[in-house]
This record gives structure tokens, sequence and C-alpha cells, in this order.
């Protein structure tokens, strides 16, 4: 799906995980809970992100969150999704 086509109200590609991050996880299932912890550390660092997925989530009643890895499980979103409500 295009960014386009997805119809989104927020498109926020900073929050996405570095290269670096994402080149080292390449899906690798064996790697999740380490991902998820750099990811955090990584968003730790970008406070404002998270804060206006927060807003919009509040304005919104919802908040979907995209990805396009093929592993339903073990993805950004997921990881992103675990994070947000924690916060």
């Amino acid at each position: 799906m295009t960014k386009d086509k997805a119809k989104n109200d927020l498109w926020l590609k900073e929050i996405a995980p570095s290269d670096g991050l994402r080149k080292w996880f390449i899906h690798d299932s064996k790697k999740w809970n380490d991902f998820k912890k750099k990811y955090r550390l990584e968003l730790r660092k970008k406070p404002e992100f998270i804060l206006k997925i927060k807003q919009a989530e509040k304005e919104e009643g919802t908040a979907t969150l995209l990805y396009s890895a093929k592993d339903e499980k073990h993805n950004q979103a997921i990881a992103l999704s675990e994070i947000l409500q924690e916060t």
C-alpha cells in the first residue's frame, strides 16, 4: 500500500527504527526481545513523536500503526504498540 492509498492522518517516518537497527534485526524472531529493547532506547531520544501519536490517539479515539514487514508478530508496529501502552 502506498502512502497516498493509506489515507493516514499522521505519517511519522522519524519514529521508525534506525537503518542500522532494522538491518541488524532482519526480522529474525530470535532477536525480537533485543530488537524491542534497542528500539525502545532509540525512541527515548524521540519523545516528541511518541507524544504526537498519543495526542492523535486521544483526538481520534484510536491509532492504527502501519508496517511493511511480512512477519505479523515481529515488526516495528508491534514493538511500538507495546511501548505506547507502557507510556
